[in-house]
């Protein structure tokens, strides 16, 4: 039965590229140290079930460890001018679009057909139909595009240099929102949402519940670490158990709460560091600085909305 195995081979087996590659480019000073980084992010994926807790803790020290002290080099791997990307957009149109498209749609036609194959875990359709839908994307432009598909990993090496350590922040946040809530962190915003806010009021308790998601996606980067523990601490006891709040719309206008903080944050580094490193931008916050009345704005409205339809018979 494919699974999330079969996912985090294909995951694994792209960074091995990439060490390799990485380890053979003499142009790139620091190329060991990014081979040794790629390569301990491709062994995690390729065996980390079978290193087990200590062992990827371990691994992880590694990588850390390389990252701090050595840093990572930029790979410039040979490609296109300018001049020669300007008449291939004239060339192609909007066909250079379409591989992009195709991500989206295979992943969507995926999750809905996987479910009632028995090939596929059914717990997993979601990941397995977006892997495949990478590899449908990567075979699409390799037709239209007519691009070695050395380019393809080549470019792929260099995004993720430039990205460098903060690609793993996703997997490291979402593992510490786990952890956060198994260790009862929970629990223990839960007694001090009981001390500090006016619990007979409705108001106070939904502007505590979207500004929490809000300020804990700001810290930990990712609205799925803090969705287990402001949803444990004070959305389930709270708006659903005391006052009898609808749980789906609960946790539906908590996690966008949760997104306006992720609009504010270094620590979401994938989607407000990385764009303005690759748009060349002087100042690397300003995406954040852009963001952030939108942010407010929107974490207002929702606040709103919840107080309007989660009490909602």
């Amino acid at each position: 039965m494919i699974g999330l195995g079969a996912v985090y081979g294909i995951t694994g087996v792209m960074f091995a590229i990439i060490a390799v590659m990485s380890a053979a480019d003499r142009d790139n000073p620091k190329r060991w140290s990014n081979a040794g980084f790629w390569g301990l992010f491709a062994a995690s994926f390729l065996f980390g079930d079978r290193l087990g807790d200590f062992g990827n803790g371990l691994l992880v020290l590694a990588m850390v460890a390389i990252a701090g002290t050595v840093g990572l080099g930029l790979a410039r791997p040979a490609t296109t001018a300018p001049e020669e990307r300007q008449i291939l957009a004239r060339k192609f149109g909007n066909t250079i679009f379409m591989p992009a498209l195709a991500i989206p749609v295979v992943t969507v036609i995926g999750s809905l057909t996987f479910k009632y194959s028995s090939l596929i875990d059914p717990m997993q359709v979601t990941l397995v139909a977006l892997a495949l839908a990478a590899l449908v994307a990567l075979a699409l432009a390799r037709i239209l595009l007519h691009q070695p598909v050395k380019a393809a990993l080549q470019e792929g090496r260099r995004l993720m240099d430039l990205l460098g350590w903060a690609a793993l922040l996703p997997q490291m946040l979402a593992a510490l929102g786990a952890v956060f809530a198994l260790a009862g962190v929970g629990t223990a915003i839960s007694h001090i949402a009981a001390e500090i806010i006016p619990t007979g009021s409705r108001i106070a308790v939904i502007a505590s519940y979207t500004f929490g998601m809000a300020l804990f996606t700001a810290i930990m980067g990712n609205a799925f670490a803090a969705f287990p523990v402001m949803t444990i601490g004070i959305g389930l006891p709270l708006i659903v158990t005391k006052f009898g709040g609808n749980p789906a719309i609960m946790s539906a206008i908590g996690m966008l709460s949760g997104f306006c903080g992720t609009l504010t944050t270094p620590m979401a580094a994938n989607f407000n560091l990385v764009p303005a490193a690759l748009l060349g931008l002087e100042n690397r916050y300003a995406v954040i600085k852009a963001q952030i009345p939108t942010a407010i704005i929107l974490l207002a409205v929702n606040t709103v909305l919840m107080y309007a339809l989660v009490f909602q018979k």
